[in-house]
C-alpha cells in the first residue's frame, strides 16, 4: 500500500509508519513539529520529512490511505486536498483496526494502568517467546519499540484509549477495535476538554463493553464500584470476570507477592501496580500462559517507561519518573511510594500539564493528594498555559485545591531545578509526575545530584 501519515510526528503515529515501512509498504509523511524520540526514530528508517510543515503537493491519487493524527487540525491543507480528491482518511485505530481484521484482538482499557498492564503482558508473552502482535502507549525499559505488526501472528494486544480518534473522527479510540478479549482498569473522569460531563465520559466505557465481540471476555477491576455496576448492568452476551488486589508485602524496599508457588520478589510496587499485576496474569492466560509460567516471567519485569521508574538512585537516595497526572494516578502513585519507603524523606514534584489539570474547577478533584508528606511541589509551564488557553492559577489557590498548605509553587524551570539540586538527599525519594517534561528540565544535572547521596 501507499501511506501518507497527516501528523507523523506523534508517539502512536510515528511507530505505526515505522511498522508499516517495516512490512514493505510505501510510507510518507509530514508534521509541523516533530520532538524526540519520534525526530530519532523516523530519521533512522528514513521516514524523517525533509522540511517541516504541510505540503498539499504531497497528496496525490496514487495514495491508498492517507492515515490522519490528532495533532493535525480539521483545516491542515493535505487533509482538505485529500477531501478534495476523495481519497481513503483512516485515523490511526481505525487503520490499526482493519489491518488486524482477521486476528483475534485483545484490548487494555481504563482511566488508569493501561501502558502497565499491556507492558507486563508483552514482557510475560516475549519471556516465554510466545510471539504476538502489539500497541503499547510507551516503551517497556528493555523493549524499545512501542508497536509490532506482523503477517503471521494470531493475536494482537491493544492499549486501548478512550479519545477521540482524529480531529474529523470524534469516536473514542477503543471503539474501533470490538475485541474479543478486553480488559478495564477502572475508571476515574478524565479528557474534560472532550467529556465535560462525568456521566459522558462513563457513558464511552458503557459503549466499550458493549463492542466486545458476543461469547468474548472481560477482565475487570472488581474493586471499583463503579465499573463494577457497569458491567453487572450490561447486556452484552460476554463472559466477565472479575479481578482484585492479590496479597503482597513490602521489605526492606522490596515488594513480594504471596502466591501458591511462594513469595515472589517483584521490581514494581504500589497496591495500584499489584492490582494491575492481577488483571495482566488473566489475560496472559486466556493467551496461553498458566500461572505457574507467569509468576515466573514477573520478577524480572522492570516495567514500562514512565511508570514509576527509577531513573536514578544513590546510597540510600532515589529518583523517580512517573506518568502520573490525573488525580486517582496522583494518589495511587504517592500511596506507593509512602508505602514502599518507610522511615525515608520523600519529594513530590507533580506538573499541572493537561488540559483537565489546569482548568480551576477541575483541581479541587486534586484534594488530599499529595498530604502524605510536607515536601510537595507543583509546576506549571507558563508556555503551556498559554497553548492551551489557560490563564494563571496563584499559589494560594493551588494549596487550597490540593488542600495542602505547605505546597511550593513554581513556574520557571531554571528555578525549580535550583531548589532541587540545593537539597540533601540522604534517605531520600525524590518523585516527578507528569504527562509532560516539567518544561524541558535538565534530567542529567538532576540525576547526577541524586547520585552523590
Amino acid at each position: 500500500m501507499n501511506l501518507h501519515f497527516v501528523a507523523i510526528g506523534g508517539s502512536a503515529m510515528h511507530s505505526l509508519a515505522i511498522a508499516m515501512h517495516r512490512l514493505g509498504h510505501k510510507v510518507s509523511g509530514s508534521d509541523d513539529i516533530i520532538f524526540e524520540p519520534s525526530k530519532s526514530n523516523l530519521r533512522n528508517t528514513g521516514l524523517l520529512p525533509p522540511r517541516l510543515g504541510w505540503f498539499p503537493k504531497k497528496i496525490d491519487s496514487e495514495i491508498d490511505i492517507v492515515i490522519l493524527g490528532m495533532h493535525s487540525k480539521k483545516d491542515n491543507p493535505e487533509l482538505l486536498k485529500a477531501q478534495d480528491l476523495g481519497l481513503n482518511i483512516q485515523s490511526y485505530p481505525e487503520f490499526l483496526s482493519e489491518i488486524s481484521k482477521n486476528k483475534t484482538k485483545v484490548v487494555i482499557a481504563g482511566s488508569h494502568g493501561k501502558t502497565t498492564i499491556t507492558s507486563m503482558i508483552i514482557h510475560v508473552l516475549k519471556y516465554h517467546a510466545i510471539d504476538i502482535d502489539f500497541m503499547v502507549g510507551a516503551p517497556q525499559i528493555n523493549i524499545n519499540r512501542t508497536i509490532e505488526i506482523s503477517e503471521k501472528n494470531n493475536f494482537i494486544l491493544i492499549e486501548g484509549d478512550e479519545y477521540l480518534s482524529s480531529p474529523i473522527d470524534r469516536k473514542p479510540k477503543f471503539l474501533w477495535y470490538k475485541p474479543e478479549i478486553a480488559l478495564i482498569s477502572g475508571i476515574a473522569w478524565d479528557h474534560i476538554n472532550v467529556y465535560p460531563n462525568y456521566d459522558d465520559y462513563v457513558k464511552q466505557f458503557n459503549s466499550f463493553i458493549s463492542s466486545i465481540q458476543p461469547g468474548g471476555v472481560l477482565i475487570f477491576n472488581n474493586e471499583d464500584k463503579l465499573l463494577k455496576e457497569l458491567v453487572e448492568n450490561n447486556s452484552n452476551t460476554i463472559k466477565k470476570i472479575p479481578y482484585s488486589t492479590p496479597n503482597f508485602f513490602v521489605e526492606n524496599t522490596t515488594t513480594y507477592l504471596e502466591t501458591e508457588e511462594g513469595e515472589i520478589p517483584t521490581s514494581i510496587f504500589g497496591s495500584h501496580n499489584l492490582l494491575n499485576l492481577s488483571g495482566a496474569q488473566w489475560i496472559s492466560q486466556l493467551m496461553g500462559v498458566n500461572i505457574s509460567d507467569f509468576y515466573e516471567a514477573i520478577p524480572s519485569f522492570k516495567g514500562a517507561s514512565k511508570r514509576l521508574e527509577c531513573q536514578a538512585k544513590g546510597k540510600t537516595s532515589f529518583l523517580f519518573n512517573d506518568f502520573a497526572h490525573a488525580p486517582s494516578k496522583v494518589k495511587a502513585t504517592v500511596d506507593a511510594i509512602d508505602r514502599q519507603f518507610l522511615n525515608y524523606e520523600i519529594t513530590f514534584c507533580l506538573e499541572l500539564h493537561t488540559f483537565s489539570s489546569l482548568d480551576l474547577e477541575f483541581l479541587k478533584k486534586y484534594a488530599d493528594t499529595l498530604k502524605k508528606t510536607s515536601n510537595s511541589i507543583i509546576f506549571y509551564d507558563p508556555v503551556v498555559l498559554k497553548n492551551k488557553n489557560r490563564r494563571p492559577i496563584s499559589e494560594d489557590y493551588i494549596k487550597k485545591a490540593f488542600d495542602h498548605p505547605t505546597l511550593k509553587l513554581f513556574t520557571d524551570k531554571n528555578a525549580l531545578m535550583n531548589f532541587l539540586i540545593d537539597k540533601n538527599y540522604d534517605k531520600h525519594v525524590l518523585v516527578f509526575m507528569s504527562s509532560g517534561n516539567f518544561g524541558g528540565i535538565d534530567w542529567e544535572i538532576i540525576k547526577s545530584h541524586i547520585r552523590k547521596f
